[in-house]
């Protein structure tokens, strides 16, 4: 077990970790004493019918997502819904590598479907909640958001998957891996077994540098964009920007949700179409599209299986990335979006 400051309420706000027992997981493994961290926005009402449950995305946390979608006048209003953030299993406030109490290297493998079977615990047994209004996730949210739709298609009214498709498609699975490779391949990184995130710094930089390559579009930088996040020079920004954001999170962490990333199939190997089918939910489908990860095309594919599917673009030369909220013209979108979604009767 590696110690890190950095998964704590001071860097991600306030959040109350629930504890769910164990965890078997889809593989048949067991993770002892999972516990689910969660931020909560709003009340709940006496009808129970209020909720929107909002999975957390590959390097956020519910800190990061309040900031940049929850307020008041917006979509996810909590003067009227409602909102549980909920941090994925791996994210650092949940159970994850860093923090389970062994070492990190015999943290077990962990499916997408096992933090939507975590989370289903948390909305029936410790709320009682039997419907979701929303379920909105971006990125890794958005793949839990479709394993949702998916896995309990009676309980989710609408779903709004951002930046995100329910498979990993072949060259997104390319990039995981050579993602993981950037960690993994520092010596220091010994299997997992390091003592400390800052002896894998190399690797953690190296890591930053590829998402800023990939996470943002050439659009951005041929524009400038970065000048907007208060860097002057490119070189700047993707070490003082992007190294710095990594620097502090654990490797383990992140390789752990790499391969869930990359495994991502709500059909769990068998006939997609057959499993987007039976959604339920009315689903606007929102990519980005200067995304280099999850592509419009990729994208509108798999929302054409969903029966009450529907593909709403959204712009931003962000590209990926957009979903940090940097871009106020995306966030404008998304709240239209979702306003619209939330109005629609179900």
């Amino acid at each position: 077990m590696a110690e890190n400051a950095f998964y704590t309420e001071e860097h991600h706000g306030p959040f109350e970790s629930v504890s769910i027992g164990d965890l078997t997981l889809v593989s048949g493994e067991v993770l002892p004493d999972c516990k689910i961290a969660i931020a909560t926005f709003g009340a709940l009402n006496a009808t129970k019918d209020n909720a929107i449950l909002v999975p957390t995305w590959y390097s956020g946390t519910s800190g990061i997502i309040a900031q940049a979608y929850i307020g008041e006048g917006r979509a996810l209003d909590p003067t009227e819904y409602f909102i549980i953030v909920v941090n994925q299993i791996g994210s650092g406030l949940s159970t994850s590598p860093h923090n389970w109490g062994k070492p990190a290297s015999a943290f077990p493998a962990i499916a997408i479907a096992d933090d939507v079977i975590a989370q289903h615990k948390v909305i029936t047994e410790h709320f009682g909640i039997s419907r979701l209004k929303l379920v909105i996730g971006g990125s890794m949210g958005g793949q839990q958001t479709f394993e949702w739709a998916v896995r309990f298609p009676d309980m989710v009214e609408r779903a709004a998957p951002i930046a995100a498709t329910a498979k990993a498609a072949p060259h997104f699975k390319v990039f995981l891996d050579s993602m993981a490779d950037t960690i993994i391949s520092d010596p220091a990184y010994a299997g997992g077994d390091y003592g400390a995130a800052a002896e894998v710094s190399a690797g953690l930089l190296r890591h930053a540098r590829l998402w800023a390559v990939t996470g943002w579009s050439p659009e951005f930088y041929r524009q400038g964009r970065y000048t907007a996040l208060g860097f002057e020079e490119v070189e700047g920004f993707v070490d003082g920007f992007m190294g710095s954001y990594f620097a502090p999170m654990d490797p383990a962490n992140l390789t752990c949700k790499i391969a869930k990333a990359r495994g991502a199939d709500p059909a769990q190997g068998g006939d997609l179409a057959q499993a987007l089918g039976q959604i339920k939910a009315k689903t606007f489908v929102m990519p980005v599209d200067h995304d280099m990860f999850f592509k419009v095309a990729d994208c509108e594919d798999q929302c054409a299986m969903i029966p009450n599917g529907e593909l709403r673009v959204l712009q931003s030369i962000d590209g990926h990335l957009a979903l940090f909220g940097a871009d106020p013209d995306f966030l404008g979108q998304v709240d239209a979006n979702l306003k619209e979604l939330l109005s629609l009767t179900v």
